[in-house]
C-alpha cells in the first residue's frame, strides 16, 4: 500500500525483538487476502451466527403501549408517506423506521393515520358541549384572522376558557386535541382550568418558514413521538437556515436538536441543504402518565455485525446513516478496521430498529457491506469493548531476502516458530497513521492537543500531489477557503470531508466555526486523531527503551503484575522496579509496559521518563493537560505492553492452484507459492506489525 516516504523509512527504523533472516512476500494483493474477524468479549468470532429470534414485540414493547393513548392517537403526519417528489417540495415528520417501508406497508401506515385524523373532531366534540367547541373554533378563527390581517393590534392577545375539567385523563387529552388541531394555538392548566391562547412562537416561526411548516413543526412538537424527526424544507439560503437554526434552539433547544443535510440527491447543480429536528435524548422521556410497560429515557439499541469488503469504516458508517436516516454518531463500535481486507465487526446503532436495518441489506450490498446477527441490545458499545480479534492472511509473491540463498522452506518456518516463541515488538501499526504523503492522522492529533482548530481543519483538508476529484477539491480549498464551492467539487463518498465542509459553510473558517466543524464527527473520530499522537510518540518511546536497555528489565521501568491484562489498567497495579529486582531478575520483558500519553499516567524512572518529557518539550505540550474542552475531549492515557505474543497461530504454504505444500523437502519454486497464516491477537494489536516481524520485511 502506498504511504508516505519519509513515514516508511521511520517505520523501517522500528526494532525488531527476534534474530532470525526472514523472507520478502506481498500481503493484500486484494481484500480476500486479508480477513479481519473481531472476537468478542465472549471469545467468540462475531461472524458465527448468534441464535437469538428477533422478536418485534420484544423490540419496542413501550411503542405498542404508546398507540394506545389518546394523546398519541391524534397525531397527524400527512407528509412522511408521500412520493419522493412530493418530500422533495414539502416539510417531513418521520420516524426512523417508516421512511423505508415496503409498500405494502405503507398503505397500512396511511390507512391507519386517516382514521386517526378522523377521530380528532369526535374526541374535542365528546368532551366539550357543543356551545364550548363552537367557540373554541370562532376564537381560533378570530386569532388567524388577525394574524393575516395587515396591522398590527396593540391590544394585549386574547385568552379563551374551557371552563374546569376535573378529570386529569380528560385534560389530558383535551391539551393534546386542542394542539394537534389547532398547532397555532398553546392551552395552559389553571387549577383544573384549560385556558387556550395564541402561540406566539408559532407566529414567529411563520415569518421564517412556510404557514404549512409551522403547523406540522408544532405537531411534531406535541406529539413527541420517539425517534421521530421532523424535516423543514430544502433550502438554499444560507442566513436564511441559520435564522432557522437560531430560533429552533433559542425557543426549544432544551427539548430538540438541529443539524443541516444534503439532500440525498445533492450535487452542484442542486446545491439544496434541509434541516432536521429530533428529539434530544436525555429530555424525551417518558411522561407521568404514560401506561406500565415505558421505561424512563429507553432508547432502541439494535446490534449486528458488519461484513464490508475494501471499503474504509468511516465511509461504511456515513452510507449506513443516509440509508437509515440518523447520524454518523448514532453508530459505536469496538475497534477501527483495515480498508483494503475483508473485516467483520460488531456494531450497535441507536434509534433504529433491527427491522428497520434488515429493510436495507439489499441496498448496501452495492456499496460491499452486509449486515448479520441483527438483534436488539440494551446499550452502545465502546472502543476496546472486544477480546481481540482474528486474522486469515494470505502472503504472495514470496522469495528469500537479497543474497540469502537458504532454504526458503526454512526460513519461512523458522520465522514463524521463532515469533510464536518470542513475541513480537507491540508498535502501533503504519495504518494507524494514514496513508497521505504529506499529512498523517497524528499531526492533526497534535494540532488538536495544541487547541489549534483552523490548523487542524486546514490539515485534515490538506491535499496531496495527485489529480483525482478529492484532491482537486482539497487544492481549491486550500486556495480559496470557500467551503461551499469545495462542497460541489468534492465527492459523495467521501463522507467526513462533505460533513466537515458542510459546518465550515454554515459557521464560517474561524476558530469558533472550525470547533463547530470538529463537531460534525462523532466523539470516537475527533479522539481518533489524538490517539494518533500518542501512538506515534509511544512508537518512538518503545524504540528508545529497546534501543537504550535491549531486554534486560532494569530499575525504573514499568511493570504489570497481572496475568492478563489489557491497556486500560489501573495506576496501582503498575509497578516501579527496583535496584534489587533488577539485579535478582525478577521480571521478564514481556512484562513491561510504557505509558500511552494522557493526564493520569505514570512515566518510567530512568531514561526513558526523561526522554518522554523531551518529547513533549519539543511538541510544545509542556503544559499540556490532554484534555480539550472545547471539543469535548478527555485523554487519560493508558499502558502498553511493549511485546505481544500471537495466539493459535497456524500455516501451510499453497501454490497458486491451492494445492498443499509440504513444508520439509526440496526448494519451493519463487512466486508460485503463497503462505496462508492465521492468528488471533489482542485488541489494538497490529497484525500487520506481527508480520513485519516475522518477515523482517516492511509490509
Amino acid at each position: 500500500m502506498e504511504e508516505d516516504t519519509d513515514y516508511r523509512i521511520q517505520f523501517s527504523s522500528l526494532w525488531f525483538i527476534n534474530e532470525h533472516v526472514g523472507f520478502q512476500g506481498t500481503i493484500k494483493s486484494s481484500p480476500s487476502d486479508f480477513i479481519v474477524i473481531e472476537i468478542n468479549e465472549q471469545g467468540q468470532l462475531v461472524n458465527m451466527t448468534i441464535d437469538e429470534p428477533v422478536l418485534v414485540s420484544k423490540m419496542l414493547p413501550e411503542m405498542n403501549n404508546f398507540a394506545k393513548k389518546p394523546k398519541l392517537d391524534l397525531q397527524n403526519l400527512p407528509f412522511e408517506d408521500r412520493s419522493n417528489q412530493e418530500v422533495n417540495t414539502l416539510a417531513v415528520c418521520s420516524s426512523g423506521d417508516q421512511n423505508h417501508q415496503p409498500d405494502s406497508e405503507k398503505k397500512d401506515t396511511i390507512d391507519d393515520r386517516t382514521c386517526k385524523q378522523e377521530e380528532k373532531p369526535a374526541v374535542l366534540s365528546s368532551l366539550l358541549d357543543e356551545k364550548t367547541n363552537e367557540l373554541l373554533n370562532q376564537f381560533a378563527y378570530d386569532i388567524k384572522e388577525k394574524w393575516n390581517s395587515r396591522t398590527e393590534s396593540i391590544e394585549p392577545f386574547p385568552e379563551f376558557s374551557l371552563g374546569r375539567i376535573l378529570d386529569k385523563n380528560q385534560r389530558a387529552s383535551l391539551h393534546s386535541a386542542i394542539r394537534q388541531k389547532f398547532p397555532f394555538l398553546i392551552t395552559v392548566g389553571k387549577n383544573s382550568e384549560i385556558v387556550v391562547k395564541p402561540n406566539l412562537e408559532y407566529k414567529e416561526l411563520c415569518h421564517l418558514v412556510s404557514e404549512e411548516e409551522a403547523l406540522e413543526f408544532f405537531k411534531y412538537l406535541d406529539a413527541k413521538k420517539e425517534n421521530s424527526k421532523f424535516t423543514f424544507k430544502p433550502d438554499t439560503n444560507k442566513d436564511h437556515r441559520k435564522a432557522v437554526h437560531h430560533f429552533v434552539n433559542k425557543k426549544f433547544g432544551n427539548l430538540v436538536e438541529t443539524k443541516s443535510f444534503p439532500e440525498q440527491n445533492y450535487n452542484a447543480s442542486n446545491p439544496n441543504i434541509v434541516i432536521t429536528v429530533r428529539f434530544r435524548e436525555k429530555t424525551h422521556k417518558c411522561g407521568k402518565r404514560s401506561l406500565p410497560g415505558c421505561q424512563e429515557g429507553k432508547i432502541i439499541h439494535t446490534a449486528f455485525t458488519l461484513r464490508k469488503e475494501n471499503l474504509e469504516m468511516f465511509e461504511a458508517v456515513g452510507f449506513l446513516a443516509t440509508k437509515l436516516g440518523v447520524i454518523p454518531s448514532d453508530f459505536s463500535y469496538a475497534g477501527l478496521k483495515d480498508k483494503k481486507a475483508i473485516t467483520y465487526q460488531a456494531m450497535v446503532v441507536r434509534k433504529v430498529t433491527p427491522e428497520r436495518l434488515k429493510n436495507i441489506e439489499k441496498e448496501i450490498e452495492k456499496k460491499r457491506m452486509n449486515v448479520i446477527n441483527i438483534r436488539s441490545v440494551d446499550d452502545s458499545l465502546r472502543l476496546g469493548q472486544l477480546k481481540g480479534n482474528h486474522f486469515d492472511i494470505v502472503i504472495r509473491n514470496l522469495k528469500n531476502k537479497i543474497n540469502d540463498s537458504a532454504n526458503l522452506r526454512e526460513r519461512i518456518w523458522e520465522a514463524i516458530e521463532n515469533v510464536k516463541a518470542k513475541g513480537f515488538v507491540n508498535y502501533y501499526g503504519p495504518q494507524r497513521f494514514g496513508k497521505g504523503r504529506k499529512v498523517h492522522t497524528d499531526h492533526i492529533g497534535l494540532a488538536l492537543l495544541k487547541s489549534e482548530m483552523v490548523k487542524a481543519v486546514k490539515l485534515f483538508l490538506m491535499p496531496e500531489d495527485s489529480e483525482d476529484p478529492v484532491n482537486r477539491a482539497k487544492k481549491y480549498f486550500l486556495q480559496t477557503e470557500n467551503a461551499k464551492g469545495t462542497l460541489s467539487l468534492m465527492p459523495e463518498f467521501k463522507v467526513r470531508e462533505r460533513a466537515l465542509l458542510e459546518a465550515l459553510h454554515r459557521f464560517g473558517m474561524t476558530e469558533e466555526g472550525c470547533i463547530q466543524a470538529w463537531f460534525s464527527f462523532p466523539h470516537s473520530m475527533r479522539i481518533f486523531y489524538i490517539h494518533a499522537y500518542s501512538s506515534k510518540i509511544w512508537n518512538e518511546a518503545v524504540s528508545y527503551r529497546l534501543a537504550t536497555y535491549g531486554s534486560k528489565v532494569v530499575k525504573g521501568d514499568l511493570i504489570c503484575l497481572d496475568e492478563d491484562i489489557d491497556e486500560h489498567f489501573p495506576n496501582s497495579k503498575v509497578h516501579l522496579v527496583t535496584d534489587e529486582e533488577e539485579a535478582a531478575g525478577t521480571y521478564e520483558i514481556h512484562q513491561v509496559v510504557l505509558p500511552v500519553l494522557g493526564y493520569n499516567i505514570q512515566y518510567p524512572e530512568n531514561k526513558v521518563g526523561q526522554w518522554y518529557g523531551e518529547i513533549l518539550n519539543r511538541d510544545g505540550l509542556q503544559t499540556c493537560t490532554f484534555k480539550v474542552p472545547a471539543l469535548k475531549l478527555n485523554v487519560p492515557g493508558c499502558y502498553r505492553q511493549i511485546l505481544k505474543h500471537p495466539r493459535n497461530l497456524s500455516y501451510k504454504l499453497m501454490r497458486d492452484h491451492d494445492t498443499d505444500v509440504k513444508m520439509q523437502g526440496s526448494h519451493i519454486e519463487e512466486a508460485t507459492v503463497s503462505l496462508l497464516i492465521s492468528f488471533d491477537l489482542d485488541a489494538s494489536c497490529y497484525a500487520t506489525v506481527c508480520l513485519r516481524e516475522i518477515m523482517k520485511h516492511d509490509v
